[in-house]
């Protein structure tokens, strides 16, 4: 089959049906916009609380709730099952499940005076189960953090292309902001000047990579780039967010769009045929059944708990109306659902599953998984396709652009969990120990657990249960929604029924999970441990939840400042 109908029909599915009718459904019948105030108008402290014009906002939401994720799953499921279940998922979960929680998340928050999901819960499910929740954020967020520090240095340490402009984007944003915030520069005219300054890096970048070579201050290279962007990060964890975190989020928006843009019409132009089986089995050797792990392996591009974490604690304090919550909320797990397809796509049809003779290694998907796993997939289909579509970019620069594009990803998810997680603690802790109400008390029990995970790889023995935990978080924020809807008089069944299924879908996957670890040759047994307590906890907060539909009455606080 030719990827250009698949690719196509994904955008006209997500657009017509979702954007255009099952998103204007759900803002008519649960959400019903207002014109009072936003907690960003109300309170607008200047430091979190800052009005945001819709294309920054739009552009912070989009690349903070990216991540890798959209890339890596669709990679993971197409090599495990084949294009067509991940299609499918992408398409279906996307549009009925993923878009409805994130966008219910923001305008929960919103409602709520930008509070996070793990603070309305308190009155949706009762203050045990909230602390619970709030202590397995918390433990949940850190490893986040700790991750994307890590697989961040790796691509600055593999691709020292990237460092140059990497680094210019931060004053480059920090200029942007100031010129629209302090002196009311046109935000059309800053972001065009500031443009120009971005793509000028990134081909300098080009020119003179940056190569951190043996030790700096004892530091092997990834060590001292994650040591830099842990830094980075509680710095900007902490600066206004108008001052860096949305104006770098908007511009690295552009270097996504870019990357979005030149994948989709290149798909088009060279239209290149299927390589990869459209199914290959209802069970795989690596990865399991393809019922429940196909709901787990692809979490962003469907559904995502972490989303949930980001509209209610970052994109919910900038939001300047009600009635742009549709857009940014909806419309912004939409425009991740394309980029999931675009990656699904491209692989699928970019690449040989047997390589021809004489063929380049880079064109194979079993050579280039070989070569350096998902990172270097996605770049070699990325840079055949882009340099089949315009022969005058060459592959590796073509390559660039996505490597470019995913360290974007990956550094915004950064900078935005650290001031997160920041939030949470400050919510959550401080209610108990006023001194933690203080940003930079908070910020310290962010980050040094998650610098001692990374610094010392301890994440690399918990991250396979990950995708789990976080289809978990998922599910608790869909409750809560549907608990807060109750309470409101509202139909439930939009949330309701995605809760039950995501619900079961990753008990079912928590079953498998804790099943393999502990029957594996060598068992591992720490990992079918935690996969039993997360299946516990799943146990504990569904039934939980599921009792406050048996009749029960249920009172949840609504304050917007």
């Amino acid at each position: 089959m030719n990827s250009v109908f698949p690719m196509v029909a994904t955008l006209a599915v997500l657009y017509f049906v979702g954007f255009r009718v099952y998103s204007k459904v759900i803002e008519s019948r649960l959400v019903v916009p207002s014109d009072q105030p936003t907690p960003a108008v109300t309170i607008n402290d200047g430091v979190d609380y800052v009005p945001a014009r819709l294309p920054v906002l739009f552009g912070h939401h989009f690349s903070s709730i990216a991540g890798a994720g959209p890339i890596i799953g669709p990679i993971v499921v197409l090599a495990a099952f084949g294009w067509l279940p991940a299609l499918l998922w992408i398409v279906a979960g996307n549009i009925f499940i993923g878009a409805v929680h994130d966008y219910l998340a923001l305008m929960l928050s919103v409602r709520h005076g930008g509070a996070s999901i793990a603070e309305i819960s308190r009155t949706a499910l009762g203050e045990r189960a909230a602390t619970i929740f709030s202590v397995f954020l918390w433990l949940a967020m850190i490893l986040v953090v700790a991750v994307f520090g890590v697989v961040g240095a790796k691509t600055l340490v593999a691709k020292p292309e990237m460092v140059i402009p990497t680094l210019v984007l931060i004053p480059t944003a920090m200029a942007l902001g100031w010129a629209v915030y302090r002196k009311g520069a046109p935000l059309m005219l800053a972001t065009l000047a500031a443009l120009i300054v971005n793509f000028a890096s990134i081909w300098v970048g080009y020119l003179y990579p940056v190569a951190v070579e043996g030790t700096t201050w004892g530091m092997d290279p990834i060590q001292f780039w994650f040591v830099a962007l842990m830094i980075y990060a509680g710095t900007a964890a902490m600066m206004p967010v108008h001052w860096l975190l949305q104006p770098r989020d908007y511009l690295a928006t552009y270097n996504l769009y870019i990357a979005l843009g030149l994948g989709i019409v290149g798909l088009i132009v060279v239209h290149p045929t299927i390589q990869a089986p459209a199914f290959t089995g209802m069970v795989d050797a690596t990865q399991g059944p393809l019922w429940p792990m196909l709901f787990i392996l692809i979490a962003c591009g469907a559904i995502s708990g972490f989303h949930a974490l980001v509209a209610g604690g970052t994109t919910s304090k900038q939001l300047p109306s009600e009635r742009a919550g549709r857009l940014i909320g909806y419309g912004g797990m939409l425009t991740e659902g394309v980029l999931a397809t675009m990656t699904l796509m491209l692989v699928a049809g970019g690449l040989y599953w047997v390589l021809p003779e004489g063929a380049p290694a880079s064109y194979g998907f079993q050579e280039s998984m070989a070569a350096g796993g998902w990172i270097v997939v996605f770049g070699n289909a990325f840079g055949r396709v882009v340099h089949e579509m315009l022969p005058f970019v060459s592959v590796a620069i073509a390559a660039m652009i996505a490597m470019i594009a995913l360290n974007t990803f990956i550094l915004t998810t950064l900078d935005t969990a650290t001031r997160i997680t920041r939030f949470l603690v400050q919510e959550s802790v401080g209610r108990r120990i006023p001194l933690f109400r203080n940003p930079s008390v908070a910020l310290a029990l962010v980050l040094v657990p998650a610098f001692l995970i990374g610094a010392t790889n301890s994440w690399v023995t918990i991250w396979p249960v990950f995708g789990a935990t976080n289809q978990l978080i998922a599910v608790m924020a869909l409750f809560v929604i549907s608990t807060v809807l109750l309470a409101q008089g509202r139909s439930v069944r939009f949330t309701l029924i995605p809760a039950i299924f995501m619900w079961v879908t990753t008990m079912g996957a928590l079953v498998w999970q804790s099943y393999s670890f502990l029957t594996a040759e060598p068992s591992n047994v720490f990992l079918g441990v935690v996969a039993l307590l997360l299946l516990g906890l799943a146990l504990y907060i569904g039934v939980g939840a599921l009792r406050k539909f048996g009749g029960q009455p249920v009172e949840v606080a609504t304050q917007t400042s």
